[in-house]
């Protein structure tokens, strides 16, 4: 586990499956490619293959020794739902992340149709967290594929935001993050681009998150969206089994 995590949305990150490959806009100047080749090339023994989609057995148990109750970003160097991840180990992920019942669990995609596809086999429990990610408006319909889905608590990844997203449905939505791309190559992110989502977020009620806005320095260009920090989140109490150690 990766405590203190530096994401602004979750509190540690645990990847039992490392890789993936490019399939959308905003995979382009992905984050995770860029420090995979950098472990890489340092010998760390888990980044062996690069960006190579892997499956890490090793770790499959590591939430089961964590006492304190974390919010665990699964996958944030990976994507559990890609096609080169046998279903098996993802059901043996999910088993995982129901016996580690003290934790919430947030996990993200790209490959929703996947998702949605393998959602009556997944045994999904209230500290399990699906999102999806939407970049543009051309990505919309991985929403739809996300509301078919048993999560309690579903959510939308808008990062990085490439364009604006007009007429978003969030139905059914229980949280939105919006950000703009960060890193070398950085595209830039309008600011009327997320002030919609903002608004459209407002009148369904659904809580907004505004992460960053992005670029080659993210710390200096900061996160605050028209005079403000939007950092609300799903109301959503922690099982009271969460509290107990095992």
């Amino acid at each position: 586990m990766a405590a203190n995590s530096r994401i602004e949305w979750t509190e540690a990150t645990w990847n039992p499956v490392t890789g993936c490959t490019k399939v959308s806009d905003g995979c382009r100047h992905c984050y995770a490619e860029r420090m995979a080749r950098r472990l890489q090339a340092m010998g760390v023994r888990k980044y062996a293959r690069g960006f190579e989609v892997t499956t890490h057995d090793d770790v499959l148990d590591l939430p089961l020794t964590w006492r304190r109750p974390h919010e665990v970003f699964v996958n944030s160097m990976g994507d559990l739902f890609h096609d080169e991840v046998p279903l098996q180990f993802i059901l043996k992920v999910f088993e995982t992340m129901r016996c580690a019942h003290r934790h919430r669990f947030q996990l993200l995609t790209k490959h929703a149709e996947r998702l949605a596809g393998l959602d009556h086999l997944l045994p999904w429990a209230p500290n399990i967290w699906m999102g999806v990610t939407v970049e543009s408006a051309a990505y919309r319909h991985r929403v739809d594929h996300l509301r078919r889905t048993g999560a309690e608590v579903k959510f939308l990844s808008m990062e990085p935001l490439l364009g604006p997203v007009p007429g978003l449905n969030l139905a059914g939505v229980d949280w939105v993050i919006v950000g703009g791309e960060s890193g070398p190559g950085a595209r830039p992110m309008l600011p009327g681009w997320a002030a919609a989502i903002r608004d459209d977020c407002l009148a369904a009620q659904v809580p907004f998150f505004f992460k960053q806005w992005g670029g080659t320095n993210k710390k200096r260009a900061g996160r605050v969206l028209e005079g403000r920090l939007w950092s609300e989140r799903p109301v959503h109490p922690w099982p009271q089994t969460s509290l107990a150690l095992s």
